[in-house]
Parts: structure tokens; C-alpha cells; sequence
């Protein structure tokens, strides 16, 4: 029996289209809408409220950010990232937050380090509980306060979608072959670099983390190719 996702406004969007794409990109996050299942915009409609016109306008974004397949007709349904869209994710990323690490570094606030230095604490605490359902938003969070330290709250927008992509391979310990403390290890030396106002190497461990998250996630998408 297919069991109804669950779904909810944000209460911030730029729009009520906005609103939408937000919720269904936050349910592909969370496992509450799956891969291979055609859901209908009349049925999201439903669960969020509201009409049919901004659900098919959030879900044509969303489209174009790779997030979902539009089905002529029939609504939309998501899509599993392949090993070449991780790499092109890893490739938009590494674009973008390491040189916002160096930013954060040297333009964040006191108020903004102190708010990173709290991510990163919240990280430690899942970590050493094997907690990973507060692990991950604390994960999420850090890189966002990184990129909006740095005054890039558009790639911030960006990095969250692309993330959301990601994590349709499951949960990041298994989709990337690393426990949670080995993960937070890679997350300590861009914090204490940021907190240090040492652009140059905050720069150069967000760029370490991002390229062996990605080298991984391709790594285990492809031997799981060569098992089916």
C-alpha cells in the first residue's frame, strides 16, 4: 500500500510557486516522496493547500534544477541522481562553497562564527550518539550559515536543492561509505580555520571535504551499477 507523504509550507517564500518547490524538495529530503512513484499535482495540491497553478509552476522548477521529471498529463515524479549527476552536483558545489568558506573566513560576523561554531557543536553531539536524525540537519545547516556568512544567500538556495538531489541516495553514511564521526572529522578543520579568520584554509578544507564526499558517492553509485 503506498502510504500519502507528508508535506508542509514553509513560512518564508518568496512566492506561493516558491512556497511549493520548497515543500516537495524538503519531502524528497526527508523520503516522504520515493523515486519511481508518479505523483500527481492535483494530490499535492490536496496536501498543501493550495491550487493546482503554483504546484505546476514549483514543479517545473524543480524540473529544471534535475529535482523531479515532469510526466505529460499525469503530474511529476523524482528523479535518482545517476553517478554523472553527482558529479556535476560536486562540480556546482565546489564552485561555489569553498571560495564562501574563505568569505565566511574573513567577512563573517562575530554573530555568524558564533552561530558556525554552535553547527558544528550540535554535529559533535550527534555524532558521538550515532544520532544521524539530528546529525544531518546539523550538517545542513552548517554549510548553509557558511554560505550566508560569506553574503551568498542565492547559492545558499542552490546548495540546498542540490543537496536535496543527493539525497535520494539514501542516507549519507551509507550512500558514502563513512561513519558519522569520520564525517565530522572533515567538517572540524573548516570550522576551526573560519573561527581563525584564515580564509586561504578554510577554502582549501571545504574543497578537501566536497571532493571526497563526491569521489565517493560516484565511487559506491558505480559499483552498485556493476551489481544490477
Amino acid at each position: 500500500m503506498l502510504l500519502v507523504p507528508t508535506l508542509s509550507l514553509p513560512s518564508e517564500a518568496a512566492s506561493l510557486a516558491d512556497a511549493v518547490a520548497s515543500a516537495v524538495q524538503d519531502g524528497i529530503a526527508t523520503g516522504e516522496l520515493v523515486p519511481e512513484t508518479t505523483y500527481s499535482v492535483y494530490q499535492v495540491a490536496s496536501l498543501l493547500g493550495v491550487s493546482r497553478s503554483p504546484v505546476r509552476e514549483g514543479m517545473l522548477r524543480l524540473a529544471e534544477a534535475g529535482l523531479v521529471e515532469i510526466m505529460r498529463n499525469r503530474g511529476f515524479r523524482v528523479l535518482r541522481p545517476r553517478a554523472r549527476d553527482v558529479e556535476e552536483i560536486v562540480e556546482i558545489r565546489l564552485a561555489l562553497e569553498p571560495a564562501a568558506a574563505r568569505k565566511a573566513a574573513l567577512l563573517g560576523t562575530e554573530a555568524q562564527h558564533a552561530a558556525v561554531r554552535e553547527a558544528l557543536d550540535e554535529m559533535t553531539a550527534a555524532a558521538a550518539r550515532d544520532d544521524e536524525a539530528l546529525f544531518w540537519p546539523a550538517d545542513r545547516n552548517l554549510h548553509d550559515l557558511l554560505l550566508r556568512a560569506a553574503g551568498n544567500t542565492r547559492a545558499a538556495a542552490i546548495v540546498a536543492q542540490l543537496r536535496a538531489a543527493t539525497a535520494l541516495l539514501g542516507p549519507p553514511t551509507t550512500a558514502s561509505g563513512r561513519t558519522l564521526p569520520e564525517i565530522l572529522a572533515e567538517h572540524e578543520p573548516v570550522v576551526t580555520a573560519v573561527l581563525s579568520r584564515a580564509g586561504a584554509v578554510a577554502e582549501a578544507a571545504m574543497r578537501g571535504h566536497l571532493e571526497a564526499t563526491g569521489a565517493l558517492l560516484v565511487a559506491n553509485l558505480a559499483a552498485g551499477a556493476r551489481r544490477r
